[in-house]
């Protein structure tokens, strides 16, 4: 029965959900972390962009693979956080950026959704042709969180070298967790990410002309529009709902089949309470599940240069190597 008491004790100020989450998104500062970027050319014509940093000892055998969350990078502060953590204690790092999230409009269409699998199982795979790491670990923050829980249960042939895996503030009920976020006392946060979508969806139309229209583009008014206008369709859904509820984690957590931590805090109001799924970590006795009283939506601030997850996350995935 892996549920797991809560050990995050955060200073006073960082209990409040507004600031924990605004501060870590916002004004958190990291250490540098030294970047190197590859590009993996896929056999659909597109492309993904890793941005890889080295583990301070030179030489290591075990690999980090970090993904964002929407309308994330691999240069966001939680991103560069964790990887600086874990490079300090001997792991490389390879952070993904999702299709047309690396600072150039992908080749295609289609970009990234919190279901796309498949491009993190190309990633994988790629890794492991072409590096001789005996370890391998995930870690994924919000939407990134929900895609590799997908990815774990949904019945992929995992490598040997796939130890363990941790999901921070992760949607795993999409449709539950965007009525949450579009409750009026998250409108802050709600209006600031369509804002940000409909820019992108600005410049992908200038691209794909014959696929998107700006009419169609200002009408959307809320993250469900866009959803049901682009992510849905450009993916091969029928709607939003057809991509929530195909897409959604929750399905899938059952089948999970290495030790994998989700953490999600319960003043987190990005998220339902469905995607913190008790009775399936009562169940299935390789998903670990901790629900601290704070930390918001990807804050768990602390009075160190680390967050709680940070360590957690080197903790967890070190006790099963």
């Amino acid at each position: 029965m892996p549920i797991l008491k809560n050990r995050y004790f955060p200073p006073v100020l960082f209990r409040n959900y507004h600031i924990s989450t605004i501060y870590a998104a916002m004004f958190r500062r990291v250490p540098p972390v030294a970047q190197t970027r590859e590009r993996l050319e896929l056999q659909d014509g597109d492309f993904l962009d890793l941005d890889w940093s080295y583990s301070v000892s030179g030489t290591s055998k075990k690999v980090l693979i970090i993904l964002h969350g929407l309308e994330g990078n691999a240069q966001r502060p939680y991103i560069l956080g964790l990887a600086h953590y874990f490079n300090q204690k001997g792991w490389d790092v390879a952070a993904l950026n999702f299709r047309g999230c690396s600072g150039e409009i992908n080749r295609l269409y289609k970009s990234y959704n919190a279901g796309a699998s498949a491009d993190l199982d190309l990633v994988i795979s790629h890794i492991i042709s072409k590096n001789q790491y005996s370890s391998l670990a995930l870690n994924g923050f919000s939407l990134g969180g929900n895609l590799l829980l997908k990815y774990l249960g949904e019945g992929n042939k995992l490598p040997a070298q796939l130890k363990a895996a941790v999901a921070i503030s992760a949607p795993c009920d999409l449709h539950a967790s965007l009525k949450k976020l579009e409750e009026p006392k998250n409108r802050i946060y709600s209006e600031r990410f369509v804002k940000n979508l409909k820019e992108q969806l600005y410049l992908r139309e200038k691209h794909f002309p014959k696929n998107l229209q700006k009419q169609q583009i200002l009408a959307c008014k809320n993250l469900f529009s866009i959803d049901d206008l682009y992510t849905s369709k450009a993916h091969g859904f029928e709607n939003a709902i057809d991509y929530y509820q195909k897409s959604s984690a929750l399905q899938f957590i059952p089948n999970i089949s290495i030790p994998t931590l989700l953490i999600n805090a319960k003043n987190d109001n990005f998220l339902s309470a469905s995607s913190s799924p008790v009775t399936i970590a009562e169940n299935n006795p390789n998903f670990y599940l901790e629900m601290p009283d704070h930390g918001g939506h990807v804050g768990f601030l602390q009075n160190k240069k680390q967050t709680y997850t940070e360590e957690r996350a080197l903790e967890f995935i070190e006790s099963f190597i």
